[in-house]
C-alpha cells in the first residue's frame, strides 16, 4: 500500500508545537513559503477572496507533487494584500504598501529566528508585486536569508487581448474558480470587457510589460472585469490547476536543491 503523500498540515509551520519546529531536520535548506493574497472585488461573478484561495490552492496542491527527497514548511499566509486600485468597488480590503512590508519582514525575522535559511513567496495578486520584490531584497541584506518569488512559468496559450488587457477576473481566475469553488461562482453575470485599447502603445502595457503606467480599476473598467470571464471554463481551470500546480512544484524543487550544501552556483 502507498503511503500518502504529505499534506498542507504536515508542513503548516503553525501546526507545530515550538518544540517540533526546533527539532526539524532540514531547516538550512527547505524554503518556507509565504502565500501572499489579496481580497477584492472580482466583478460581479466571482468572490472577493479569489487571490487568497488560489495562493492557498496552489500551496496545497504543489506539496503531493514534491519528491520524498525535497521538503518545504508553509508559514501563515497573508491574506489580506495592497488593493489600492479596487478602491471604490465594494468588496474590497486594503493595506498599506508599508503594512505588507512590515509584515514581510516581521515574518522573515521569525523564519530566520527559527532556523530556516529561505524563505519563497507564492504571490497570487498583482498589486503585491512591487513591495515583495523590492522587500525582499531588505530580507536578503537584513537577516542572511535566500528569497525567491515562485514563478510557475506556465503558457495557457490565451489569445493576444487576454495576454494584453485580461488583467483581473479574466478567463484564468473565471476557469479556475469554476472548479476548486463552484458554488462561490455566477457565471450567469459574468461579461467581456477590457480596457479601451487605445491605452496600450508599443511596449506600453498596464502590466507585466517593458513599460507600464499606473491605473485604478475603475479608470478602465465599469463591471470590475478586465478580461473575457465568460470564457473560462471548468476544464480549461482543470488543465491550468494542474499544470500551475506543477510549475510551483518545480520551482520549490529548484529552490531547495540549490541550498543543499555543495550545490552548484
Amino acid at each position: 500500500m502507498t503511503a500518502p503523500r504529505r499534506s498542507y498540515r504536515d508542513c503548516y509551520l503553525p501546526a507545530m508545537t515550538a518544540a517540533e519546529i526546533e527539532r526539524l531536520p532540514d531547516k538550512a535548506r527547505a524554503p518556507v513559503i509565504v502565500a501572499t493574497g489579496a481580497i477584492e472585488q472580482h466583478g460581479p461573478h466571482l468572490p472577493v477572496a479569489v487571490d487568497s484561495l488560489m495562493g492557498q490552492y496552489f500551496a496545497e496542491h504543489l506539496l503531493p507533487l514534491l519528491s520524498d527527497d525535497v521538503n518545504c514548511y508553509l508559514a501563515p499566509p497573508i491574506t489580506i494584500g495592497k488593493s489600492n486600485e479596487h478602491v471604490g468597488f465594494p468588496g474590497t480590503l486594503t493595506i498599506s504598501k508599508t503594512t505588507l512590508r512590515r509584515q514581510l519582514k516581521l515574518i522573515a525575522r521569525q523564519i530566520k529566528a527559527w532556523g530556516f535559511g529561505t524563505m519563497a513567496i507564492l504571490n497570487t495578486h498583482g498589486g503585491n508585486t512591487d513591495v515583495i520584490l523590492y522587500t525582499l531584497r531588505e530580507i536578503q541584506a537584513e537577516f542572511g536569508l535566500r528569497t525567491e518569488v515562485l514563478r510557475a512559468g506556465v503558457d495557457f496559450n490565451l489569445p493576444p487581448l487576454e495576454q494584453q488587457l485580461g488583467m483581473h477576473a479574466n478567463i484564468a481566475e473565471t476557469a479556475w474558480l469554476q472548479v476548486i469553488a463552484p458554488s462561490l461562482v455566477r457565471m450567469d453575470l459574468a461579461v467581456r470587457e477590457y480596457p479601451d485599447e487605445s491605452v496600450v502603445a508599443g511596449q506600453l502595457r498596464p502590466e507585466a510589460a517593458p513599460a507600464t503606467f499606473a491605473w485604478v480599476t475603475s479608470d478602465l473598467s465599469q463591471s470590475g472585469i478586465m478580461g473575457d470571464a465568460p470564457r473560462g471554463t471548468p476544464e480549461k481551470g482543470r488543465v491550468w490547476l494542474k499544470a500551475t500546480s506543477r510549475g510551483y512544484a518545480e520551482a520549490i524543487v529548484r529552490l531547495e536543491k540549490a541550498g543543499r550544501p555543495n550545490a552548484p552556483e
